[in-house]
């Protein structure tokens, strides 16, 4: 049924708002164009109607209703990982599912597909613990974790997709599942890393860890110490403590140490001191010991991003070279290798994020991505090894064989 079939013949959206308890919003309403956008300005995403769930009864209905209507399905929590418009089709809004349960005995909280990290750094900070979460406290927990996550305490606990112990979700027939490493356990191994491609989230449950301070900050030294800093920083890593993520990264006229310890700010310090005993005196830092919640510490918009498996000299001198407004050096490794979920490539160390052009990067980049940082809907086979997107496309055939999860980064079915 086309776009415009339905603006002429209204009551079949209305028949959506009798089904479900959330609201409903067409072309027209006051809300519907504050709730089709995304944060992504590339996207200006007209779709037919826009459905704010409410319960997991709400996103079965909903589901049901866009397969009856021949209606492509798109879904947004806070639409930071839209990259795919939802032109023409329903999109489920999950943003009022953003219920937090912490247990802090069992160390886990169970979390709506709604959730932002700094909901649930709030409800778990009393009890000295934390997630790993993204940079952003407004980053939704659901597609964060869904699409791999890497965060500041990743190296230590591994990434986002490796915490999530339970997701309930609705598949393709509207039908509401569980998956738990004993229960579709196919299912499991794939939500934690394919991103939106099995179902519509509801809830999840993630691990916590027993975190509550760090040490974290930007540290801006002269340019003139890249070159060395960089070499440092490559040969450094690989033995540099798991409680330390840590990237380099060329600001205009600066280079930076940009940082987070999962601990003391004395042994923080122990932990950087081969860093910063080449970069020398700060211009300026904002290192401190703060909340896992108040940690700060900047990014590097990955308009490109690229793996690598070695650093020689020539690609250092290549980071040098690059015009962009930054480039950032990322060292992964830690408990990141130990996962066993499909995120990310385990066994490539080196990343480089470029808010620019990076084709001279090119020759000495494997080609892999991180599906996270991915913006190219044609190449999400890049975002995982051969093996794992080959078992993506065969647990797809199975819960989702028509592909109607496909609006997003989408893993076709074998």
């Amino acid at each position: 049924m086309t776009q415009q079939l339905f603006a002429r013949h209204p009551q079949t959206t209305a028949d959506l708002g009798r089904l479900i308890r959330g609201q409903v919003h067409r072309p027209g309403d006051d809300a519907y164009d504050t709730l089709r956008a995304s944060l992504n300005p590339a996207f200006d995403a007209h779709p037919v109607v826009v459905a704010e769930v409410t319960s997991a009864a709400d996103v079965q209905a909903a589901v049901v209703w866009a397969r009856e209507h021949d209606l492509p399905l798109a879904v947004q929590a806070t639409g930071h990982g839209t990259y795919v418009p939802s032109d023409g089709g329903l999109l489920i809004r999950t943003a009022r599912l953003d219920g937090v349960f912490v247990d802090p005995d069992r160390r886990i909280a169970r979390v709506g597909a709604g959730a932002v990290w700094g909901d649930v750094l709030a409800a778990a900070a009393p009890f000295g613990l934390a997630p790993v979460s993204g940079s952003s406290p407004t980053v939704g927990v659901a597609g964060f974790s869904m699409g791999g996550g890497l965060g500041p305490l990743s190296r230590k606990y591994g990434l986002g997709a490796d915490n999530v112990l339970r997701v309930d979700l609705v598949t393709a027939d509207g039908e509401l599942v569980t998956a738990t490493p004993d229960r579709n356990a196919d299912l499991f191994w794939a939500v934690r890393g394919g991103g939106g491609n099995f179902g519509v989230v509801t809830s999840l449950e993630i691990r916590l860890h027993p975190v509550d301070e760090v040490y974290a900050g930007q540290a801006l030294f002269s340019i003139a110490r890249a070159a060395d800093l960089l070499a440092r920083y490559r040969d450094y890593a690989p033995v540099m403590p798991r409680e330390l993520s840590c990237t380099i990264a060329l600001v205009g006229e600066h280079v930076a140490i940009r940082a987070t310890y999962a601990g003391d700010a004395s042994s923080a310090q122990h932990a950087l001191r081969p860093l910063w005993n080449v970069a020398g005196t700060p211009v300026q830092s904002t290192f401190a010991e703060v909340s896992v919640a108040q940690a700060s510490v900047p990014g590097t918009a990955p308009r490109n991003f690229e793996l690598f498996t070695e650093v020689p000299d020539s690609l250092l001198e290549s980071i040098l070279a690059t015009q962009a407004n930054s480039v950032e050096f990322r060292y992964w490794g830690g408990a990141i290798t130990e996962g066993t979920s499909p995120a990310g490539y385990r066994d490539v160390p080196f990343s480089i994020a470029v808010d620019g052009p990076a084709e001279h990067l090119w020759p000495y980049a494997t080609g892999g991505s991180f599906l996270n940082f991915l913006h190219d809907a044609d190449a999400v086979e890049t975002a995982y090894t051969a093996a794992d997107y080959q078992r993506l496309r065969e647990v797809k055939a199975g819960w989702d064989p028509a592909n109607v999860f496909h609006r997003n980064l989408n893993i076709k079915p074998s």
